[in-house]
């Protein structure tokens, strides 16, 4: 079995978070400039087993895709061409940073911890993995 891969996908940075080989927990992985995402990806898929990737499905209010869907599909045919044996799902991504800042507060981070934007990509992209194992139970 190998692991469940979550890309929080940004213009900037980009979030990324595993599970575990049980497929069990959700862990942050990283944040990476996202200019560097496909080679961090070839890099790490070399290493690592992974069954599916998850994107997170930038969605507004109303269940409209945001405008963020130009730069995320693009990203998807890529990767999708480049690694066809690789399911990919999109997950409705709505207040993961939202949610990111809560776990922090709550997890007793200070300001200076919670302006740091790679932690909240990397926390997002771990919540969005989170929520995705818990629709497939």
């Amino acid at each position: 079995m190998g692991r469940i891969l979550s890309i929080d996908y940004g213009r900037k940075r980009t979030g990324l978070a595993v599970t575990d080989l049980l497929q069990i927990i959700a862990n942050g992985l990283t944040t990476v400039p996202t200019a560097g995402l496909m080679d961090f990806l070839d890099n790490y898929l070399q290493k690592e087993p992974v069954d599916c990737v998850v994107v997170g499905l930038p969605r507004r209010m109303n269940h409209e895709l945001s405008e963020s869907m130009k730069y995320i599909t693009p990203f998807v045919s890529r990767f999708k061409k480049k690694y066809p044996h690789i399911p990919v799902e999109f997950y409705d991504e709505r207040f993961t940073s939202a949610l990111a800042h809560q776990a922090m507060r709550d997890g007793g981070l200070g300001k200076a911890a919670r302006r740091n934007k790679e932690l909240v990509d990397e926390i997002s992209a771990t919540i969005i993995l989170q929520s995705f194992m818990e629709s497939k139970k």
